[in-house]
């Protein structure tokens, strides 16, 4: 049985992790996120996995009209091509995509896109996702394969008929064709474990029982001065396998987990702008406890880092559904880009990694 910290608060440890075996995983706006971190930290990742999610800087696959401002440009594309397209046709064009991405790491704003050229990749869309639609997570595999990712390190699913969901085997989520909060559905097996076991490939079976830590650590530490942009909690959690708080394992991995919009720790949602306290979801940590991740990464030796967003809507920030940004909205200036390595949650989230491969 897991032994959680959570009623203490502690400071994110250093496990002499690997700077570069690593790998990052999300649902949704955890997808888009988990495309960012992954093109602009890519010397950091053998791989990634995408649940429902878009290609890079998709949400400027388009340029504003001069009727829009450029926020409000990304925000339609974000909605209109990135999540649920018309047609086919009007889905995120790839090469136009892969094109921008090239840029983007020649100017230096990004790694090496030669990094990626032995990533493993497990890309999944379900079939019944009425939220972010199949012909959109297609595109994201052409992105990659444009990108020089190989076709047989990229893991595929697209006719499993599920929701927008990460997939479990507990009886008590969700119907798999559900499309609605905790976007954790039944489909009989954990898409954790074929994640992980994709990317990094004969990994021993997931444990029955943890003996690790579940450790709740302030996320304030990593946001610095950027704190009032990022829309990230004050708490973050990481699972320490056993074998790893005993000092036994040279260079673990470390796997990060990112949720979807909705399902942070202490996401509450909105009624008419204000705090909806009194009807707070009881699956706060559902994503962190039930999805599967510890168990596999007890037995393999993987830490797991789950850093959380919460849901933001002031003057700065409109993020009241607490995702993660992949559109713009914790850019606190016209200079500042969402997507490059030092956008505010991604530089945050790499600097956890940084103290874990300490």
């Amino acid at each position: 049985m897991v032994a959680y910290a959570d009623a203490d608060i502690v400071q994110l440890g250093s496990y002499a992790a690997s700077k570069s075996n690593n790998s990052i995983s999300g649902l949704s706006s955890g997808a888009f996120m988990t495309v960012q971190l992954h093109l602009a930290r890519s010397a950091s990742f053998a791989g990634a996995g995408i649940i429902a999610g878009g290609p890079f800087r998709c949400a400027q696959t388009y340029r504003s009209r001069k009727t829009l401002a450029a926020e409000d440009a990304y925000i339609e594309n974000a909605l209109y091509i990135c999540m649920s397209p018309l047609i086919p046709q009007t889905a995120p064009d790839p090469r136009h995509l892969a094109d921008m991405t090239r840029d983007t790491a020649r100017a230096g704003l990004i790694d090496d896109l030669s990094n990626l050229a032995d990533d493993r990749l497990y890309i999944f869309t379900g079939s019944r996702d009425q939220v972010v639609y199949s012909d959109v997570v297609q595109k994201t595999r052409q992105f990659y394969e444009m990108l020089g990712v190989k076709g047989e390190n990229i893991a595929y699913h697209d006719n499993v008929p599920a929701g927008h969901s990460i997939i479990t085997n507990n009886p008590e989520d969700s119907a798999l064709a559900t499309n609605q909060p905790p976007y954790i559905n039944n489909g009989g097996f954990m898409q954790s474990h074929h994640i992980l076991e994709h990317i990094y490939g004969g990994l021993k079976p997931a444990a029955e029982r943890l003996a690790g830590r579940l450790l709740r650590f302030d996320q304030a530490e990593f946001l610095g001065r950027d704190a009032q942009w990022t829309s990230m909690s004050r708490f973050g959690y990481a699972y320490i396998p056993s074998q790893v708080l005993a000092g036994a394992v040279a260079a673990p991995r470390v796997h990060i987990a990112l949720h979807g919009c909705k399902q942070g720790y202490n996401f509450t949602d909105s009624v008419s702008g204000r705090p909806d306290i009194a009807n707070r979801p009881p699956y706060g940590n559902r994503y962190i406890t039930t999805t599967g991740y510890n168990n596999i990464a007890e037995s393999n030796d993987i830490i797991v880092l789950y850093p959380q967003a919460e849901g933001t809507d002031n003057g700065h920030i409109q993020n009241p559904d607490g995702c993660w940004d992949w559109w713009g909205y914790s850019c606190k200036d016209a200079k500042s880009l969402y997507y490059s390595r030092d956008a505010v949650q991604i530089k945050a989230i790499h600097a956890m990694l940084d103290r874990l491969c300490a």
